[in-house]
């Protein structure tokens, strides 16, 4: 058996189809639709403004006692959670799920990183076109994420208007809607939610979507049953020393004090089978180093390539080339900790594979940030360094179509398995009101 593991049957076998994500601001005339149309069930207020003055919406639908806030678009890679949004406002419309509860639907946290990756919702959703689009901030720069009390920087103006509303609305749920480039569905929970597992492997079932059952991003948390995750507390143990330590520092913990419970929902865009196999690999360390020494020496390449950004196009494009900064310094550590630590011990080929998807991944996101800010340069130098960042796109994206059998996951298929997340994570807890 390879690192691809077995595959699952599935329900969608077309690669890729011609479905869409909503933009934002489509999302954005929806829900102010809806509002107008429902003026008895829904309220529509701005509850902040981004850093590039774009407005924050909030749609709140019914009263009660008990609140759920729905959080779309945290990631600007990750459109799903804006679709998801909308389609769980018009679900909440349509067949309100129980009584008691007030909903309330942000369908983007951060517009302006949106406005950075539009590009590829307004064509086909081919996978070399996502990428032609690419953007992701830096961790610093991503709304869900609260500086350290120590920092010399204040909380972006999106944190704000999220802690805000936190601490307004007093939800006995936050669920953040996240995705993933590929790979399967998991479930990251700040506490316990009892039923929840069941249901959530339930609906991955029924979209065709595996579940992945030794995710990279909760290396080391408590899985108490399969793609599902409980998240270290505060100060705890468990977190990758390769990367901030994320749980600890967010939006997500901050939901804890108010005995709030946070659900971090991911659903793939492209679906890797062998996610979803937890029988022991069979050549850990081989996999494993190969992984870390392509990781390694892509991003070595690829951050002398950086260099050639000249400085007009690093001032016009600042948060682009602090991503891809971000990435490659977080490379090197990440490879280490591979080397130094997962070689030494059985992994499953769930865990194997998706050290095969990072290190295919992550320097794909890189060289494909690098051609947009190369884009209206010229030079020897420069052709060359495009050329390469060129061949290395090429050569990931055939690896994640043919070593890793990537499948595309439609648009409606993944928004209808996080809105029924949403609606079982609720269903799930009592309130504060029961």
């Amino acid at each position: 058996m390879t690192d691809t593991g077995r595959r699952m049957p599935h329900c969608h076998p077309a690669p890729e189809q011609p479905d869409r994500y909503p933009t934002v601001a489509r999302a954005e005339a929806a829900v102010r639709r809806l509002a107008w149309r429902h003026p008895e069930r829904c309220r529509l207020r701005e509850v902040g403004r981004s850093r590039a003055g774009r407005p924050l919406l909030l749609l709140s639908v019914d009263e009660g006692p008990d609140s759920v806030l729905v959080v779309g678009g945290p990631h600007p890679n990750e459109p799903v959670g804006v679709a998801s949004a909308l389609r769980l406002a018009e679900r909440l419309l349509d067949h309100p799920p129980r009584p008691g509860v007030s909903w309330h639907v942000l369908p983007c946290l951060d517009p302006d990183g949106a406005a950075l990756n539009a590009g590829w919702l307004e064509g086909p959703l081919t996978m070399r076109r996502h990428y032609e689009n690419f953007y992701r901030p830096s961790f610093e720069e991503q709304p869900e994420l609260l500086p350290p009390a120590d920092a010399d920087r204040a909380p972006m103006p999106e944190s704000l208007a999220l802690t805000g509303l936190i601490d307004e609305l007093r939800p006995f749920l936050q669920c953040s809607l996240h995705g993933v480039d590929f790979g399967g569905a998991f479930v990251q929970l700040t506490g316990p939610v009892p039923g929840l597992s069941e249901r959530f492997g339930r609906s991955v079932a029924r979209g065709g979507i595996p579940l992945d059952v030794d995710s990279y991003d909760a290396v080391g948390w408590a899985s108490p049953a399969p793609g599902t995750y409980l998240m270290p507390a505060p100060g705890g143990t468990g977190v990758s020393r390769a990367l901030p330590d994320e749980p600890e520092l967010s939006t997500w913990s901050y939901a804890g004090r108010h005995g709030g419970v946070t659900a971090v929902l991911e659903v793939p865009m492209w679906a890797v089978d062998s996610v979803g196999d937890a029988r022991p690999h069979p050549a850990v360390r081989q996999a494993v180093t190969a992984a870390a020494r392509v990781l390694r020496d892509r991003a070595e390449e690829l951050s002398g390539l950086l260099v050639h950004v000249p400085p007009h196009t690093r001032r016009a494009y600042g948060p682009m080339v602090r991503a891809a900064e971000f990435t490659l310094a977080v490379c090197s550590p990440v490879a280490d900790e591979w080397l130094e630590q997962w070689c030494a011990q059985p992994l499953t080929v769930s865990r194997v594979t998706t050290a095969g998807l990072a290190a295919a991944r992550i320097p794909l996101r890189v060289a494909s940030v690098l051609l947009r800010l190369l884009a209206d340069t010229g030079g020897p130098a420069v052709d060359a360094a495009r050329e390469r960042a060129q061949g290395i796109v090429a050569e990931s994206l055939d690896q994640l179509r043919h070593r890793f059998g990537a499948r595309w996951v439609p648009v409606e298929v993944q928004t209808a398995h996080q809105t029924r997340a949403v609606l079982d994570a609720a269903a799930c807890l009592p309130g504060r009101g029961r």
